[in-house]
């Protein structure tokens, strides 16, 4: 299941990582928080430091996150893609 799971999930980030796959900001928000979510855990830390926008936008997407098990991440993040991809078609 594992194996599988990981599988889905590295073909869903190889087709949302081509410059082709167009999708709003915020479901990219959505995607990257999940796929750090699914690979890292949790957001422990943030550098108060890093005055970067868009920095910040991504940190709070991976902050609203938290909590979620590695494996829902991963499920969540393949769901987005493929509906995505569904609704391209």
């Amino acid at each position: 299941m594992d194996d599988e799971l990981n599988n889905r999930l590295e073909k869903a980030y190889a087709i949302a990582s081509d410059p082709d796959f167009k999708v709003a900001p915020d479901v990219m928000l959505k995607l990257y928080a999940y796929y750090k979510q699914a690979t890292l855990g949790d957001k422990k830390s943030v550098n108060i430091y890093d005055s970067n926008v868009r920095n910040a936008f991504k940190m709070n997407a991976w902050f609203q996150a938290s909590g979620v098990s590695k494996q829902e991440a991963k499920e969540k993040y393949i769901e987005i893609v493929e509906e995505i991809i569904k609704s391209k078609l």
